[in-house]
């Protein structure tokens, strides 16, 4: 059964600018979870990034959805590595603000 690992990071952007930052940082993201490195792919559907990570012998579906003031990330951990899903959820979120702060 897979442990849904959520993290939702504020911006002050807006949704245009966030979703060009999130395409452009998407790879960061993703070496923040455990297996980061494996094979990933990624679609986005509008304002939705839907990506599958595939190592260590699992597949790690994940949503990245992208709002006027904030991005939600959802990522299914499954097995043992839902079970250590908060060591990676600090990483995720400040992963998330750096690439998200206004400059």
């Amino acid at each position: 059964m897979a442990n849904p690992l959520k993290v939702d990071i504020p911006h002050q952007l807006g949704r245009a600018e966030a979703r060009r930052r999130i395409e452009s940082g998407f790879e960061n993201l993703v070496r923040q979870l455990p297996g980061g490195t494996g094979t990933c792919t990624q679609r986005w559907e509008g304002d939705r990034l839907t990506f599958t990570l595939a190592t260590m012998g699992q597949t790690v579906p994940g949503r990245i959805n992208v709002l006027e003031t904030s991005v939600a990330i959802e990522v299914e951990l499954p097995g043992l590595l839902g079970q250590i899903a908060s060591a990676f959820k600090g990483r995720l979120q400040k992963a998330g603000q750096l690439l998200l702060t206004k400059k």
